[in-house]
C-alpha cells in the first residue's frame, strides 16, 4: 500500500513513498537554510513526513504502514535527500530501526508488533545509537533484580530531543559468556536520561544529533532484544546493518546528486567550457557508479535479508563508493558552480559540508578495504570499527 495526500490532507493510495517525498520536497527545502545556519532541528520537515504518513512507511501493512521494502526506504531518502541532507539522514535513522522492528515481526520476535502499532498510529520516532556504538558500545550494563541498571554516554543520536524510544546497545560482563553486548530499548523520558545540548557540527545541522546520557537508568528484561558477543558483527548485527546502511546511503547519495544539479544548473553559462564539460561529466560517471553499487548490495540485500558476511560486505563496499564518491562530487560541483557556491546559504555549499559526515558511519571506507582484503585472503575477520 502507497498513499499520497489529498486536498484534505488525508492520505490516498497510490504513489510511492519516494513519489510522495518528490511532492513535498520543494516545502521541505524552504526551510533547509535556515536550519543549518541556526543549527536547529528540521521540525517543518517532520510534520510534513507525518502528514504524509512517511514515518510508518516500513511499518507492514495489516499493522497500518505502507510495507515499505529496504529498496523503496533507499529511493525514499534518496529524494528527501535532494531537498535537506539533515532530513534524509535523520529520518533514516528512524527508517532503518523501524526496518528491523519489522524484519524482527515477521519472526515473531517479542515486542516489534507493540512498537511498530505505535509508529503507525502515533507516528512516534526511533532514535538509534548504533552509529556510535556498533561492535563497541559506549555504556555498562549492571544485572539487577528483573533487569539492568545501564550507565553511558550515547553520540550521534539524530532527533534526540524528540524521539520517544532508543534502540541502544550497553556492554555487560556475563560471569559465564564473558564481554557481551546487549541491545536495548529505552524510552527517552525514561528516569536517568538526559538529552544534551551540542549539536554544533560542520554540516548535518539540522539532526538534532545530540548526545544522549544514560545515568543508572533501568532497563527491564523484556526490553532487552538481544545478548550478543562483543567488538564483533554476529549475525543478528549482519542484518541490521544489512537492512540500515542502505537506507542511510540513499541519504547522502541523495545529497551529491542535489549538489550535481545545482552545479549544472549554475554551469549553463559556460556549457561550451570543455573544462566545465569534463567536470560535470566527470560528477556524471561518479554519481553513476555509486548508484550502480549501491543497487549492486541492494539485489544481495533483498526484501527480507538473512545473515550473510558477503551481503554485509557488499553493502559496505557500496556504502563506501558512495561516501568518496559522493565526497568528489561535492568538491568538483564547488569548483563548476564557482564564487557564489562559497556562500553560505548555497546549495552545493550546503551539500558541501553535509556530505563530509558520510564517512563517519561505521564501517569507515578505510576499515572496508581492510574487510574486504582480510575475506579474500582467508584471514581472520579483523577489528570491526
Amino acid at each position: 500500500m502507497t498513499t499520497t495526500l489529498q486536498p484534505t490532507g488525508e492520505p490516498a493510495t497510490h504513489l510511492t513513498p519516494a513519489a510522495r517525498a518528490a511532492q513535498l520536497g520543494p516545502r521541505i527545502a524552504a526551510h533547509a537554510a535556515r536550519h543549518d545556519a541556526e543549527g536547529t532541528f528540521v521540525s517543518e520537515a517532520y510534520d510534513e513526513l507525518r502528514a504524509a504518513g512517511l514515518l510508518r512507511a516500513a511499518v507492514p501493512v495489516e499493522l497500518g504502514g505502507d510495507g515499505a521494502t529496504v529498496r523503496e526506504l533507499v529511493d525514499l531518502q534518496r529524494e528527501l535527500g535532494h531537498h535537506c541532507g539533515a532530513t534524509a539522514l535523520a529520518s533514516a535513522m528512524h527508517q532503518h530501526v523501524v526496518a528491523f522492528t519489522a524484519w524482527r515481526y515477521r519472526r515473531g520476535l517479542p515486542g516489534a508488533e507493540a512498537t511498530l502499532r505505535r509508529v503507525a498510529e502515533e507516528q512516534i520516532l526511533l532514535v538509534s545509537t548504533g552509529g556510535g556504538d556498533y561492535t563497541h558500545p559506549q555504556g555498562e550494563a549492571v544485572k539487577v533484580e528483573g533487569g539492568y541498571r545501564v550507565t553511558g554516554r550515547k553520540r550521534f543520536a539524530s532527533q534526540s530531543r524528540h524521539g520517544a524510544v532508543m534502540s541502544t546497545m550497553a556492554c555487560f560482563d556475563d560471569p559465564e559468556q564473558g564481554r557481551r553486548v546487549l541491545n536495548m530499548a529505552v524510552p527517552v523520558a525514561a528516569g536517568g536520561v538526559t538529552v544534551a545540548d551540542n549539536w554544533d557540527t560542520l554540516g548535518m545541522r539540522g539532526t538534532a544529533s545530540n548526545d544522549i546520557d544514560l545515568v543508572d537508568v533501568f532497563v527491564p528484561d523484556e526490553k532487552v532484544l538481544a545478548n550478543r558477543p562483543y567488538g564483533v558483527v554476529d549475525p543478528p548485527l549482519q542484518v541490521i546493518s544489512s537492512i540500515a546502511f542502505p537506507i542511510i546511503c540513499g541519504a547522502y547519495l541523495g545529497v551529491a546528486e542535489a549538489a550535481y544539479d545545482a552545479a549544472v544548473a549554475a554551469a549553463a553559462r559556460r556549457a561550451e567550457d570543455v573544462v566545465v564539460q569534463r567536470q560535470v561529466g566527470l560528477m556524471r560517471s561518479r554519481l553513476q557508479v555509486a548508484a550502480w553499487a549501491l543497487d549492486g548490495a541492494l539485489s544481495l540485500v533483498g526484501d527480507d535479508p538473512a545473515p550473510a558476511r558477503a551481503t554485509l560486505l557488499a553493502v559496505m563496499n557500496a556504502k563506501a563508493e558512495v561516501a568518496r564518491a559522493g565526497v568528489e562530487v561535492c568538491d568538483l560541483a564547488m569548483e563548476v558552480a564557482g564564487g557564489p557556491a562559497f556562500f553560505r546559504g548555497s546549495v552545493v555549499e550546503r551539500c558541501y559540508r553535509d556530505i563530509r559526515a558520510a564517512k563517519f558511519h561505521p564501517f569507515t571506507p578505510e576499515t572496508t578495504l581492510v574487510h574486504l582484503g582480510a575475506d579474500a585472503l582467508g584471514q581472520p575477520v579483523p577489528i570491526a570499527d
